[in-house]
């Protein structure tokens, strides 16, 4: 069901990079939407722990099955499947959105594997950069405009997030905390139950049997709140469901990822 960002070299979303400078990008602009089309058809959105408890008030949030674990907001419960936005990218209600969409068609990489810095980059491809009138400018002169610096201190803020990220799901990895998850979902009329799997999620047993000191660590830190928002929003798991149902996405049977 759940699946982390692509593996390949560009992540979700991004169809190119390109670095942004003031030497060829002088007057280039960056304007808004309410068609966020890039976000279209993706069920399982890459989320910060840092966004847990907002997120968790209308989206259930797991954790992919990959090796290293990424937390996800789930949109939808099958691939190609998300509930929130409708075919054009426009939002249909008012709900959180996770800042890794947010941050599109702008995000922070390295210019080459062996530089240890992050440099501000660009999907090229984005109707929502380029030499046009409308929008903020990106640059006075040769310094960063303001709307620019904006949108790197986001992009800044956001790997830093996604650092502590890391380091929380190590600590869930580490205590052994995450175990594959399994949602079976019972239909009015049908027989069978549609059984949802495909993602990763707390053990709950093993966290009861944690020790003191280790609880107490969690409690301390923050983590303990963390887990307890991501329980909590699996509850939206039926909910899920049920959206699909009525938007006529929905269910698939027998999927089992």
């Amino acid at each position: 069901m759940a699946s982390a960002p692509q593996a390949a070299n560009l992540p979700m979303f991004y169809n190119d990079l390109m670095p942004l400078n003031s030497r060829d990008h002088a007057n280039w602009s960056a304007r808004s939407t309410e068609n966020a089309t890039w976000i279209v058809g993706q069920h399982a959105i890459p989320l910060t722990a840092e966004e847990f408890v907002h997120a968790s008030r209308a989206y259930p949030i797991v954790f992919s099955s990959a090796e290293t674990p990424v937390p996800l907001a789930l949109m939808g419960l099958n691939e190609g499947v998300n509930t929130y936005f409708d075919d054009a990218g426009k939002l249909t209600e008012t709900v959180y959105v996770p800042a890794y969409a947010r941050r599109y068609p702008f995000m922070l990489a390295k210019l080459t594997p062996e530089s240890e810095e992050l440099s501000l980059c660009f999907d090229p491809t984005s109707d929502l950069i380029g030499e046009f009138d409308d929008g903020n400018k990106l640059f006075d002169g040769e310094k960063p405009s303001e709307s620019c610096q904006a949108t790197l201190d986001f992009c800044r803020n956001f790997e830093e997030a996604g650092m502590r990220t890391t380091a929380f799901v190590e600590e869930l990895v580490k205590h052994d905390l995450l175990m594959e998850g399994e949602v079976a979902i019972q239909q009015t009329g049908n027989e069978q139950p549609y059984v949802y799997r495909g993602f990763k999620m707390i053990d709950q047993e093993k966290l009861r049997d944690l020790r003191g000191d280790v609880l107490r660590t969690m409690n301390q830190n923050g983590m303990l709140a963390l887990i307890f928002a991501h329980m909590f929003s699996l509850e939206h798991m039926s909910e899920l469901f049920s959206r699909q149902v009525q938007q006529g996405k929905g269910p698939i049977p027998a999927l089992t990822n």
